[in-house]
């Protein structure tokens, strides 16, 4: 049985200063092994970069399958990956597929610390993000929080780049990390291959160089 994505209700206010969120991640961290790396330290396969982890070792407590109201597209160049890089832009029209790990909010912060290739150990102020939806933290392509609503309580957060998607030249995805991302989706065990494949390949950045057929294949060509 497919389990069924949890649509992100936007509704806000909430607590300012959760214990607990929802860490929602639309881009490689949507494998837990590899957010295993970020959380417990280590190098994940493939990487090139040895992550310190977070002060609270622990994985998350749930992991859960949503969908986010806004876009995801492919800019600026991966030095690990190649290619672009994929971002959320909550004012885009449409959906982004994501999965939602409950880690603390200490956690968090350090996650989104190591994304920028910095040392963990610093809280977030979390409450304009959660009380208003967003939150400039830095100036940095992952120090914009969002707020995308709550789950339980809980707010889901995520962060991404200070600009909009229609602000910068798109960059096409290479296939070894379009890859990665569809292989994290399919793991969520809710979307189809077809589904899947169709939404990366309309993407900003993938579409026009990534068809339907190519991402199915390299999808196929990972769980054969």
């Amino acid at each position: 049985m497919r389990d069924v994505p949890r649509i992100i209700d936007p509704a806000l206010p909430g607590d300012s200063s959760p214990e607990r969120v929802w860490y929602a991640s639309y881009g490689s961290n949507m494998h837990l092994d590899r957010l295993a790396a970020y959380i417990q330290g280590g190098r994940p396969a493939g990487a090139a970069r040895t992550y310190p982890g977070c002060r609270d070792t622990a994985m998350p407590a749930h992991t859960l399958p949503v969908e986010l109201a806004g876009g995801l597209y492919f800019a600026t160049e991966s030095p690990v990956w190649g290619g672009g890089r994929a971002f959320y832009d909550p004012g885009m029209t449409g959906r982004v597929l994501a999965r939602a790990h409950l880690v603390t909010a200490r956690q968090f912060a350090d996650i989104a610390a190591q994304e920028m290739y910095r040392e963990p150990g610093a809280d977030l102020d979390l409450g304009e993000a959660v009380t208003t939806g967003r939150a400039v933290v830095g100036p940095g392509r992952y120090e914009t929080l969002v707020c995308a609503g709550r789950i339980g309580g809980a707010p889901v957060l995520t962060f991404t780049a200070p600009w909009s998607g229609d602000d910068v030249p798109w960059v096409a995805p290479s296939s070894g990390y379009l890859r990665f991302l569809a292989t994290g989706l399919l793991a969520a065990h809710t979307w189809t291959v077809a589904e899947i494949a169709a939404y990366l390949a309309a993407c900003p950045g993938a579409a026009g160089h990534w068809s339907r057929e190519r991402v199915t294949a390299l999808l196929r060509g990972e769980t054969a």
